[in-house]
């Protein structure tokens, strides 16, 4: 229920513009963003949700379980962008382990979740049992989900009823063996999964208690931005500090100043969400999906909670090495390829553009020591995330066909040394396993074949 990478490990689940806004305009959650910022609000005491009054004569809970349903991103798993029928299911996620569909969880009593019971129906969120007592497989988010209040599961469960019936049968389970028996779950319970409800944290203040709820449990964000293990666990005081999915590094949104967010005021952090951008940065691959599909409609006042407590972190102890010489050979070229290729939209002050190119001047999720994502995005090109506030965004082309590995490696070692950056050169080795990895062309010779 989120478009990350997860599987034990996650799993990443794009949806198109044209599918988010299919199913915000038919399940109405633009006419509840509109409403977040308006007066008459409800409130749930154990966890602080506001829920938004709408004019239409809607059941409260339904409408609290709206606002539930996008802070936990569920359409971005549950919907298959390929047919538009929202929370039907179908969609395909890539994980190191095989292939799983998502499930279909509208109100259809036959391939749905319409003859469930909600005891069944939050079994399933927060402990991972299926309906018939199976184990489910933890790219559905359990782990997380465990930390969601009685009252907001309520909520939720009242808002999925609504949904309109999709008739579409998923066999969700296309692992290849071993991995398609069940019962490995239960090891991996063992070892990973802790059932412990969330906690408020003694000593702080209600905003960042309200923070912890949102990142730990709906927001589930440790799902992308915490390291796994082999088995797919979170790897133990790795925190929130940068994890590695399915071609994209995570980087680490703690308040680490150096490659963490502690160097962004609330604002900025508030405006990225938001928006999908700020001054320094413009979010793209799987983030850029939470922006527009999460996000960019909660309230205000939860995602300055979410940036209280994330700054709230300590985060890591990596502090930024001392840059590459200018004059080093890489450096120089690297110089020579952005002045060509990149300048034109990032500056050559790498200030960037506002809410359309990336600023690279002392970025700080250019400076961590994995550079998987900065590959990936030079090697496929991108999209930042599509939102009210920003509906234009910006796109970035493919440099696959144009730049050998050679090439991109001194231009990304040159970014992350520059304009008050510091961070380990790229190689040409990790641009090739990367371009090997993602199936991508090689640079085109004079006679217009790839090398």
């Amino acid at each position: 229920m989120n478009p990350r990478f997860r599987m034990a490990l996650t799993a990443t689940a794009v949806l198109s513009l044209g599918s988010a806004i299919g199913f915000y305009g038919a399940f109405g959650v633009a006419d509840a963003a509109d409403s977040i910022a308006q007066p008459g609000q409800q409130s749930d005491s154990s966890t602080g949700i506001k829920a938004p009054v709408t004019q239409a004569q809607e059941d409260p809970a339904v409408t609290r379980g709206r606002y539930v349903a996008i802070a936990g991103d569920c359409a971005a798993c549950h919907t298959d962008p390929h047919h538009g029928k929202p929370f039907a299911g179908g969609y395909a996620l890539e994980t190191p382990f095989g292939k799983l569909l998502a499930s279909n969880i509208t109100s259809d009593k036959k391939t749905g979740i319409g003859a469930w019971t909600e005891e069944e129906f939050t079994q399933a969120v927060r402990e991972g049992k299926g309906r018939q007592g199976e184990n489910l497989y933890p790219a559905m988010p359990y782990n997380a989900y465990v930390k969601v209040s009685d009252q907001d599961m309520h909520d939720l469960w009242a808002y999925m009823q609504t949904v309109p019936a999709v008739e579409n049968q998923v066999v969700s389970n296309q692992l290849p063996f071993p991995f398609n028996i069940r019962l490995m779950m239960m090891g991996w319970n063992l070892l990973f999964f802790d059932n412990t409800p969330f906690k408020p944290v003694a000593g702080v203040s209600a905003q960042i208690n309200r923070g912890a709820y949102l990142v730990d449990g709906l927001g589930h964000c440790a799902a992308c931005h915490t390291s796994k293990n082999f088995l797919g666990g979170d790897k133990g005081g790795a925190y929130l500090q940068g994890g590695e999915l399915a071609g994209w590094h995570a980087p680490e949104i703690t308040g680490n100043p150096y490659v963490g967010i502690g160097g962004w005021s609330d604002k900025q952090l508030v405006q990225y969400l938001k928006t999908g951008s700020n001054h320094v940065a413009v979010a793209s691959g799987p983030m850029a999906e939470a922006v527009t599909n999460s996000t960019q409609h909660m309230r205000d006042e939860d995602l300055y909670a979410i940036a209280a407590y994330l700054k709230n972190l300590p985060g890591s102890d990596i502090r930024s090495p001392q840059p590459l010489k200018a004059t080093s050979p890489l450096m120089q070229q690297g110089a020579n390829v952005y002045s060509a290729n990149c300048s034109a939209c990032h500056n050559s002050n790498g200030k960037g553009i506002n809410q359309l190119a990336s600023s690279l001047a002392g970025n700080p999720g250019l400076q961590a020591d994995n550079a998987q994502s900065l590959i990936t995005t030079v090697l496929e090109g991108g999209r930042g995330a599509v939102t009210v506030d920003n509906p234009t965004s910006g796109a970035m082309p493919s440099f696959a066909w144009k730049l050998s590995d050679q090439q991109i490696a001194a231009t990304l070692s040159y970014i992350r040394n520059s304009w008050g950056n510091a961070a380990p050169e790229v190689t040409a080795e990790q641009v090739a396993n990367v371009r090997k990895e993602r199936k991508l062309p090689g640079q085109l010779s004079a006679d217009g074949t790839s090398r």
